[in-house]
């Protein structure tokens, strides 16, 4: 019943939430994958590793592909994105700790660059 519920609750958290938010969720969750794909490296866990960086990949997949590429900051992010996708690659190929750790540093970098722009636009729709 737990689950059922927990479920329920990121449900309507998705379906609620601003084009903003929903970034911030991805980026979150990719993070997420990652840290669980060194746990599962460190346990030996190959297809839990594979499965946790393939979730990774198809987020980043997906940031990519939202970008509106009329703005120069969305071809700077795809090169990011970009570089991202191949460390992952590397990552799960060769069981990098080191790929994993770079990508899940550069996310947390944008992610919380991300949650300030969110705040700064909240601040401005409140004034």
């Amino acid at each position: 019943m737990g689950l059922h519920v927990q479920e329920n609750y990121i449900r309507a958290q998705v379906q609620t939430a601003s084009p903003g938010e929903l970034t911030l969720m991805l980026y979150n969750g990719c993070i997420r994958f990652l840290k669980t794909s060194l746990i599962c490296i460190e346990g030996n866990d190959i297809s839990g590793r594979h499965n946790n960086l393939i979730k990774a990949q198809n987020i980043v997949d997906e940031l990519q592909s939202t970008l509106d590429m009329n703005y120069e900051i969305s071809h700077n992010l795809f090169s990011i994105y970009d570089f991202i996708q191949f460390r992952l690659q590397e990552a799960n190929t060769k069981q990098s700790k080191e790929a994993i750790n770079e990508s899940i540093h550069l996310l947390t970098d944008l992610r919380d660059t991300w949650m300030e722009a969110l705040k700064s636009m909240k601040k401005s729709e409140v004034n």
